[in-house]
């Protein structure tokens, strides 16, 4: 149960504090006076969503605090929200995650708004609406299934990473031998780009390098040896009397035949410089291969091999891929089986606990004021395995004798939705353990008959449940065990929520308020005590 609610700096809240009851707890007040703000504060308690524009104006930080109790343990939520965006989330004083505040928060109360009407015009919601009624005895199947539902998609997956397809396999396989034998058949060999740029480099310089090599070997051979040959001559004929002396007649000597040696070397290159056409024809032609090649496999040679070596893995690996698809085939086959099996025993529990529950719901509606409406769960099966089993499931609505079921969007209007919500939730408070349960403008769209039928409805749950409950209706705002009364006053240019708990006397002014606004009379004092009766 909720027991205390601390808020500060919502909205127009500067700071209250609410002491909930047992039972039935309605809020009323004015519009705008800051009721709705009361339930966000809730809902950021219990971890939802909220921005930062939830702070009131010119302060740094909102503040939630609420204490819960039960016959097991009692609990203390609170939240902080800053203006840049940080939150700090706290149960018991242990610093939480907003997530962890919103899973505990999930389980001590279940807030019911107009979000929630909305939701129910959704026909994607309604598989999980019908699960949450059947609780552990689905949820066992459904893990169950979940468990081989992920199975299946990796089975796929690998299927299809190995070619499972057999066209495909076989697409990839022509591609492969296409690209191997064309690698193969250029016979490429590592750094030979870089001889063949360097030969076409020397072909194509060949006049200016045979030029270069015949005027070294003449100016040497013709006046560099023959000079040379003097100078070794005559320090030959004193290298003996000095040691110095022969010293240097050696490094001449040497210099003398290291040239001679140059002057062969040189005429040896300059015979074998020749422009070749065919040649550098051959090299063009080879370098536009290679040049071509890189474009598809590779920004080298050494790259382009490395492609060869694995695309002819890769074709080994799909040669033999056939025997390891049909092991992965047959263990899908063994998964699908199992899947549809759990998927059938999934199907049966929600059709046996939709009957159930269509009975009780479609009684509820009775209750209502809706005696000729009824509900009826539409099951379809899918030829696809969905996460949750194969069943796509929609709540169909009949409102009037001899007209046929409809989606409730194409039936249900804003009081009737409103209706039909508490019918399900009546239902549903039958099944989950969620001790305390809020009711934002359950009212909207309903007035007379349908609202006592309303509050008859909600004053039952609140024998069994704590129930808060946000309202603009009289008979309603009657049905309460407690009533507070929120009101908003300025004071120093700045706009505040008040609220009170009202006793007796104040709960029958109140709900007259409701009745006939300011204009209060004794009639509608007599009409707001015999509502209250």
């Amino acid at each position: 149960m909720l027991g205390q609610l601390h808020i500060k700096n919502i909205g127009i809240i500067d700071e209250i504090n609410i002491d909930f009851e047992n039972g039935l707890n309605i809020l009323t007040g004015e519009t705008g006076a800051g009721k709705s703000l009361i339930i966000d504060s809730i809902n950021a308690i219990t971890g939802s969503r909220v921005s930062k524009d939830i702070i009131r104006t010119d302060e740094d930080m909102a503040f939630v605090e609420a204490y819960f109790y039960d016959q097991n343990e009692d609990y203390v939520l609170t939240r902080e929200i800053y203006q840049n965006g940080r939150n700090i989330c706290k149960i018991n004083g242990r610093l939480v995650t907003v997530s962890e505040l919103k899973e505990l928060g999930s389980n001590l109360i279940d807030i019911h708004g107009q979000h929630d009407n909305q939701s129910l015009l959704d026909e994607k919601t309604h598989i999980d609406l019908l699960d949450g009624f059947a609780g552990v005895e689905l949820e066992k199947l459904k893990k169950e299934y979940a468990n081989y539902f992920e199975k299946y998609k990796d089975v796929l997956s690998r299927v299809q990473k190995n070619y499972g397809d057999e066209s495909e396999r076989a697409r990839k396989l022509d591609l492969l031998n296409y690209q191997i034998n064309e690698i193969e058949v250029a016979n490429l060999k590592l750094n030979e780009e870089e001889d063949l740029l360097n030969r076409r480099k020397i072909l194509l310089n060949s006049e200016k390098i045979s030029s270069s090599l015949n005027t070294s070997h003449d100016a040497i051979n013709n006046n560099i040896l023959e000079e040379l040959s003097e100078v070794t001559r005559a320090m030959s004929s004193i290298s003996d009397l000095n040691p110095r002396y022969q010293d240097v007649f050696k490094e001449i000597n040497e210099a003398y035949y290291n040239l001679e040696d140059a002057v062969d070397n040189l005429a040896d290159l300059a015979m074998d410089v020749e422009f070749d056409e065919d040649e550098q024809a051959d090299i063009e032609q080879r370098l536009d291969l290679i040049s071509n090649l890189k474009r598809k496999y590779g920004k080298s040679i050494e790259e382009i091999l490395e492609f060869l070596e694995k695309s002819k893995q890769e074709k080994q690996f799909l040669e033999n891929s056939e025997e390891i698809v049909e092991k992965l085939k047959k263990e899908q086959k063994d998964i699908v089986d199992k899947l549809n099996k759990i998927a059938d025993s999934i199907s049966q529990t929600r059709k046996e606990y939709a009957a159930k529950i269509e009975k009780k719901i479609n009684s509820q509606m009775q209750d209502l004021e809706m005696k000729k409406a009824y509900l009826e769960f539409k099951f379809t099966k899918s030829d696809l395995f969905l996460p949750n089993g194969k069943d796509e499931v929609e709540l169909l609505i009949c409102t009037n004798v001899g007209d046929e079921l409809k989606p409730l969007s194409k039936i249900a209007s804003g009081g009737e939705l409103s209706r039909v919500m508490l019918a399900i939730k009546s239902v549903l408070g039958e099944y989950d353990k969620v001790p305390t349960m809020i009711f934002d403008e359950i009212d909207t769209g309903i007035s007379g008959q349908a609202g006592k039928a309303v509050a008859d409805k909600l004053r039952i749950i609140a024998n069994t449940h704590q129930v808060i409950c946000v309202t603009h209706l009289a008979s309603i705002a009657a049905a309460g065990n407690t009533n507070f009364y929120i009101d908003k006053q300025v004071k120093n240019n700045k706009t505040k929520t008040m609220i009170k708990k009202l006793n007796e006397e104040e709960v029958i002014k109140e709900i007259a308020r409701v009745i006939a606004g300011n204009d209060i009379t004794k009639s509608v004092l007599d009409h707001a005590k015999e509502l209250r009766s």
